[in-house]
């Protein structure tokens, strides 16, 4: 059985995730800085609930620890925040912590886990907005500049690690209807979760440090 891991499992599209890949034969992790909430998450049969916060180093090494030595076939980090909507130095830096340092130092901890895999995926949700060549309206700065560079980050590692097999893409959701992307974005959670599977189902080696939305077109950087 194939496993998976996928941060920020207790709401939104992680959580649909879990679901999808649970039920498709995965063995899911999914992880919550709170897991006791995460009511729904552990209510799926096939999921472990684990305690992670990834912008916490010790939780992240406590997490890796845990782990030990299992294979992980694909890595999702699936969790950030939005930040905030003008500007605050604090805040900003604290979304950078979340989107971008957290992630990659999450990646650096599992690499042994997913080099020992059959599959040797991470994924990175990244959103269109990081694209500095398909930025034309300005809006939503500091996001954006956490997104975009969660993609460089995630580009020096799949250049850093390819040689060992890894294959490391960033994928863009859509705009969904989460709390995060609101009720009157075009895609459900499911939706947007089903066309990501499918291109990462997809993925080869040859498409390493990739950027694609979740139908499967290559975003520009």
């Amino acid at each position: 059985m194939a496993t998976i891991i996928i941060t920020g499992a207790n709401r939104g599209l992680g959580l649909e995730m879990a679901k999808q890949y649970a039920a498709n034969g995965w063995h899911v992790i999914g992880t919550a800085r709170e897991p006791e909430k995460a009511k729904e998450l552990q209510a799926i049969d096939d999921v472990k609930v684990m305690q992670l916060d990834a912008a916490d180093d010790a939780s992240v090494q406590k997490f890796a620890d845990q782990l030990g030595g299992q294979p992980v076939d694909l890595f999702i980090n699936n969790a950030g925040i939005f930040g905030p909507s003008e500007f605050d130095r604090d805040e900003w830096l604290d979304l950078f912590n979340v989107n971008v340092i957290g992630p990659v130092k999450l990646a650096t901890a599992l690499k042994d886990n997913v080099a020992k895999s059959a599959d040797r995926k991470m994924v990175v949700i990244s959103s269109q907005v990081g694209s500095i060549a398909e930025n034309e309206t300005g809006s939503m700065m500091y996001y954006r500049t956490s997104k975009a560079a969660v993609n460089q980050a995630w580009n020096c590692l799949a250049q850093q690690w390819k040689d060992e097999g890894l294959t490391l893409a960033m994928m863009h959701p859509g705009w969904v209807q989460t709390d995060m992307g609101g009720e009157n974005a075009d895609l459900t959670a499911q939706e947007s979760v089903e066309g990501m599977r499918s291109v990462i189902d997809r993925l080869t080696h040859d498409q390493n440090a990739k950027f694609y939305d979740y139908s499967g077109r290559e975003i520009p950087w």
